[in-house]
């Protein structure tokens, strides 16, 4: 099965005037496109076990990847895969705050929302070169949410953490728009910051972390679902 880049969820104008229309076509129909016909392509020459894997399969098995296309593979389905998330990560309905489970977790994890918003926009900043700022959640056990970042196209699945939230600090996400400013794009994000997404993926982070240990890392693999 060939992977297919997805249909955004919504207008490319409809994020504006935080995201504009241009820089939306070509994050999604250029940078991302691009992802997905590089895995695909590097595919090709894979077994054929692996050519009807998941991209989540593929980043969370990467060292059954043989080693000549390893790095191929992992990029662009970790592209594709973040790149994927984060368009329900975002949606013209958006902004306000999250509410039941997820809003009482973020209060017990940092305290406030507005808390919450100035870790992730501090990590988005500190960034150095491009990647990726996330609210997370571990896949095992009571643990809280978390604020992360991952460099390249680097997903924090691998690192045992459920994705709730994501955006993207990679220049091509902005630059259009605001240039160097990326604190202003990261500030201005949670105008569009689709809680009702994150509010259904968190219900799914604590589905996965009750399962037993041997069951999780299949469950992860349906994380951008």
């Amino acid at each position: 099965m060939k992977h297919v880049l997805p249909l955004l969820p919504y207008a490319f104008s409809a994020l504006e005037p935080h995201i504009d229309m241009h820089t939306m076509i070509l994050h999604h129909d250029k940078h991302h496109a691009s992802y997905v016909q590089a895995l695909n392509l590097a595919l090709e020459a894979a077994p054929e076990l692996l050519q009807d894997k998941s991209a989540e399969w593929l980043l969370l098995n990467l060292p059954r990847v043989p080693e000549k296309m390893r790095s191929a593979v992992g990029n662009s389905a970790g592209g594709h895969l973040n790149h994927s998330l984060l368009w329900r990560s975002m949606s013209p309905e958006g902004g306000g705050a999250p509410s039941g489970p997820l809003a009482s977790a973020i209060e017990q994890t940092f305290g406030s929302l507005d808390n919450l918003k100035t870790q992730f926009e501090a990590a988005g900043s500190a960034l150095f070169g491009s990647g990726w700022v996330w609210l997370v959640r571990a896949q095992q056990g009571d643990a809280g949410l978390e604020v992360l970042t991952t460099a390249g196209h680097d997903t924090p699945l691998a690192q045992g953490y459920f994705p709730i939230l994501v955006n993207d600090a990679w220049e091509h996400a902005y630059y259009l728009k605001y240039e160097n400013r990326r604190a202003e794009y990261l500030r201005g994000w949670w105008s569009i910051t689709n809680w009702k997404e994150a509010e259904r993926r968190f219900h799914r982070a604590v589905h996965v972390a009750q399962l037993p240990l041997e069951r999780t890392a299949n469950a992860a693999q349906a994380a951008s679902g």
